[in-house]
C-alpha cells in the first residue's frame, strides 16, 4: 500500500499500473495501432504546432533533451506519445496528455528533469505494448504527487 523504493516504479497509488499483455495493441488488419510518425509516412501536423525539434522542459524547468517524433493512434488519428531524446539516456514517450506545447518549448508539469531517465523504456523503437503503456503512464501520474517532495502531506 507504500512506496518501499522509488514511488513512482513501486506501482501504488498514482504511481500504480495493471498487469496487461506484453505485446502491442493491435488494429483490425492485426497491425499495431500506436506507431512513430517516421513509420506512419501518410500522416503530417496539418494544423497546431509541430513539436518536433522543441526542447523539453520538467516542472522544476530542467531542458532535458529535445522532441524526436510524435506516435500516433492510427486508425483513431490521434496523437498518443510525444519522444523525446533525453540528452543522457535515450528516447522516452511522454504521453500527450500531460504534455503542454508551448512556442518554443514542451512542458510536463508531472516530473521534473531528473526524472526522465527512470521513465520506462520500450523494447521495440517502433512500437509500444500495452504492458509499456501502463507503466509509462503510471510513471507520469506518480509524478503528480510523488514528483515533488512538497506534493506529498496535508496541504492545510
Amino acid at each position: 500500500f507504500e512506496p518501499t523504493g522509488d514511488p513512482m516504479l513501486d506501482g501504488v497509488g498514482p504511481a500504480s499500473w495493471t498487469e496487461r499483455r506484453d505485446e502491442p495493441e493491435l488494429d483490425v488488419a492485426g497491425h499495431p495501432k500506436i506507431v512513430p510518425m517516421k513509420k506512419a509516412e501518410q500522416f503530417h501536423v496539418s494544423s497546431g504546432r509541430d513539436p518536433r525539434g522543441l526542447p523539453v522542459e520538467g516542472h522544476d524547468g530542467d531542458v532535458v533533451g529535445v522532441i524526436s517524433d510524435m506516435w500516433v493512434d492510427e486508425p483513431e488519428q490521434l496523437i498518443r506519445y510525444l519522444e523525446v531524446e533525453l540528452e543522457t539516456a535515450g528516447a522516452r514517450l511522454i504521453p500527450m496528455q500531460l504534455a503542454r506545447i508551448k512556442k518554443d518549448r514542451v512542458k510536463v508539469l508531472s516530473i521534473e528533469g531528473h526524472h526522465f531517465e527512470n521513465v520506462p523504456q520500450t523494447a521495440s523503437p517502433v512500437q509500444v505494448t500495452l504492458l509499456e503503456e501502463d507503466k509509462i503512464c503510471g510513471y507520469y501520474a506518480g509524478g503528480k504527487l510523488y514528483g515533488n517532495k512538497s506534493r506529498i502531506g496535508p496541504l492545510v
